[in-house]
């Protein structure tokens, strides 16, 4: 079976139940075979003879790296709308149901009665299961159509697009929330006592340490395989209070204050729209940062003796700041 037929049955399976937004996988096809008969209609009266009596052409279709009058008006604008309400609504499934699991008391009972989800953790796993496979499937997809492009119009822009939908944080196997459901399902597994009849959210996932330094490992799909080094490009060690900035790089929290230029009693939403990422040089990445909780969770269970010895001197670290901001606040109050 053709991976279209899959992914439309899937995908109709799913609306069953709930609306989901998917790529429109014919309808992207239907385009392409519009650009296809243009391509052959435009070779036909570009055929001309040589002076060998040939065609200058030889019957090879031309190909268009830089423009595609047909593609550019349609397909890649369509595409893009679609991947950015596929990775919008898997991050908010995904955020939602991670704020679920670290909910307690109260705040647990009141997400339970607003978004009618069931609370027991099985029941959490098998959403998230079913979060990593619209995930994967529609990553594929994406994948395929670009492939498709590209071998169409004998050019590169498929990649091209996709490099861009990365910078635009619209790549859904960059996603955050992705690491966030690798590290919940790692934790997961380590209670299995809860989890027997469980579905597993991924195959193959695991936390790997290499010359002491910690990095997420998972494979996907047709070989592809998802790497996350958590080692922090600023301070060289084990990320610390993890933290994600929107470009998908993942820091110490109170690292990515100092690249931030704020401190940690502000926060980093309070970073200027001018600071860039320590790594890509992109600006404006830390009003959006996402604090990755069970990532912490699965480090601090991992690394108990690091743990707890990067806990005591950033608690001294916090408290300094804490009482320079303070101070400064009361004397600018004061107007000393």
């Amino acid at each position: 079976m053709k991976f279209c037929k899959k992914y439309e049955e899937y995908m109709q399976g799913q609306c069953q139940r709930k609306k989901l937004p998917g790529v429109g996988f014919k309808n992207l096809k239907k385009i392409l075979k519009r650009c296809r008969r243009h391509l052959q209609s435009r070779d036909n009266t570009a055929l001309v003879p040589d002076h060998f009596g040939d065609s200058a052409l030889c019957g090879r279709p031309s190909s268009c790296p830089d423009s595609c009058p047909v593609c550019d008006g349609t397909f890649f604008p369509s595409l893009l709308k679609e991947m950015s309400e596929v990775v919008g609504f898997f991050n908010e499934k995904a955020q939602r149901l991670l704020e679920l699991h670290l909910a307690s008391g109260f705040r647990k009972c009141f997400i339970w009665f607003k978004d009618k989800i069931q609370g027991n953790h099985i029941a959490l796993i098998e959403e998230g299961k079913e979060l990593v496979t619209y995930a994967l499937i529609n990553a594929i997809a994406l994948r395929k159509i670009l492939k498709k492009y590209d071998k169409i119009h004998y050019s590169k822009q498929g990649q091209v697009f996709k490099s861009q939908a990365h910078s635009r944080n619209l790549e859904i196997l960059q996603s955050p929330w992705l690491c966030e459901l690798m590290a919940f399902h790692i934790n997961s597994q380590e209670t299995k006592a809860n989890t027997r009849n469980a579905p597993a959210l991924f195959n193959g996932c695991s936390l790997i340490f290499k010359d002491e330094k910690p990095s997420l490992s998972c494979e996907l799909f047709d070989s592809v395989k998802l790497e996350l080094d958590l080692t922090c490009s600023i301070c060289l060690d084990t990320v610390f209070d993890p933290v994600s900035l929107t470009c998908g790089h993942i820091f110490c929290y109170m690292c990515a204050c100092k690249a931030g230029s704020v401190t940690i009693v502000d926060g980093l939403k309070a970073a200027s729209p001018k600071e860039k990422c320590p790594l890509c040089r992109e600006a404006g990445v830390y009003e959006g940062a996402v604090h990755l909780e069970e990532l912490n969770i699965l480090l601090s269970q991992s690394c108990p003796e690091y743990w707890a010895a990067r806990l005591q001197s950033e608690r001294a670290e916090r408290i300094r700041q804490a009482k320079e901001h303070w101070e400064s606040q009361c004397r600018a109050f004061m107007g000393i």
